[in-house]
């Protein structure tokens, strides 16, 4: 199961979240801080959906310089 998680974070915090979510979790794929509506986005694969809610609520969201989240979950993958 692969995510795009988009991050509204703190101001001048975007660098410091990307990195500290790379760190802290196995399953990102890819994390970038990003211009635009978003400061940051985190591409996650976990190997199911309870998974996924466990990096998303336990670990992404509890960081205190992240405002909001949004996530996609990938239907298909071309």
């Amino acid at each position: 199961m692969k995510a795009y998680i988009f991050l509204e974070t703190k101001p001048a915090t975007s660098l410091k979240v990307v990195e500290r979510i790379k760190n802290r979790v196995k399953e990102v794929v890819q994390a970038d801080a990003i211009y635009g509506r978003y400061d940051a986005v985190i591409v996650i694969e976990a190997p199911n959906l309870e998974s996924m809610n466990e990096i998303l609520y336990k670990v992404i969201e509890r960081d205190p310089n992240i405002i909001h989240t949004e996530t996609s979950l990938v239907l298909e993958s071309v």
